[in-house]
């Protein structure tokens, strides 16, 4: 989805475009700029100079390239990542994780996908590993899916504006119209589940935590072989996962980030 092209400023519509691509690229030379970007060299190359000079950009370590700035990474910074969030969060995982018995974490939103903030993992013998910092599509993961569902359906439409979903998953709900059915659904249950989707044998559950706002929204999220996970046993899990998230308090507030 486009803006309207009477009204678009070229070279900011290139800044924004380009912006978009540190969601999903940790380094772009100005060669991979253009070329994603479908424009000259020179072009990128003054773009990505002055996301420099504005600290939305700087140099990797390369020095061949540009990542994300710190002005860029602020604003992108979801809920989780803050020293106060983490201290308060690390309380409800460390709770989380002795209630359940299996690998807990929490999760956010960056842009259209998931991200893993912080978790505990489970001392079961077989035991789903935390990877802290892994990124899958949104409407592909239980936690994704819990967000989404917090969001108006404008909103998501808005994330998804294509009809067909990212094909790269294992999630079965393929198309925008079978996600927004599922979102009702988890809004009125409360919890979202999900079955081998990101990792196969790893079925998980996910709950609301933290957040009034996208900018500030947490979900919590149990993950459980399969063999131990059915979907009753994962209903369970979700009653465990909201007596822990309770810990925040009854509006399941968190600090604002910088605050």
């Amino acid at each position: 989805m486009g803006p309207t092209r009477e009204y678009t400023i070229e070279s900011l519509d290139t800044g924004l475009r380009l912006m978009r691509l540190f969601l999903t690229h940790d380094s772009l030379t100005v060669s991979e700029a253009a070329e994603r970007l479908s424009v000259g060299r020179s072009t990128a190359h003054r773009v990505l100079s002055t996301l420099e000079g504005r600290g939305f950009a700087i140099r990797d370590s390369s020095g061949r390239g540009y990542a994300a700035g710190p002005e860029l990474v602020r604003l992108g910074r979801p809920a989780g990542f803050d020293p106060d969030v983490r201290e308060q969060v690390g309380a409800v995982l460390d709770d989380a994780v002795r209630r359940t018995g299996e690998t807990v974490q929490s999760a956010a939103l960056i842009g259209d996908r998931i991200v893993v903030t912080d978790g505990r993992e489970s001392t079961h013998p077989v035991r789903v590993v935390l990877e802290t910092g892994r990124t899958h599509p949104a409407h592909a993961t239980s936690g994704g899916r819990m967000l989404l569902s917090r969001m108006t359906a404008e909103q998501v439409c808005a994330l998804c504006p294509q009809e067909a979903l990212e094909e790269d998953t294992r999630h079965p709900v393929g198309s925008r119209s079978a996600l927004l059915d599922e979102l009702a659904e988890i809004r009125a249950c409360g919890y979202a589940l999900g079955r081998g989707e990101s990792v196969p044998g790893m079925n998980t559950v996910a709950v609301p935590l933290a957040g009034s706002s996208p900018r500030d929204r947490l979900a919590l999220v149990a993950c459980v072989p399969a063999h131990r996970g059915d979907d009753a046993s994962l209903v369970r899990r979700a009653e465990e996962l909201r007596r822990s998230a309770a810990l925040l308090g009854p509006a399941g507030r968190v600090p604002e980030q910088g605050a």
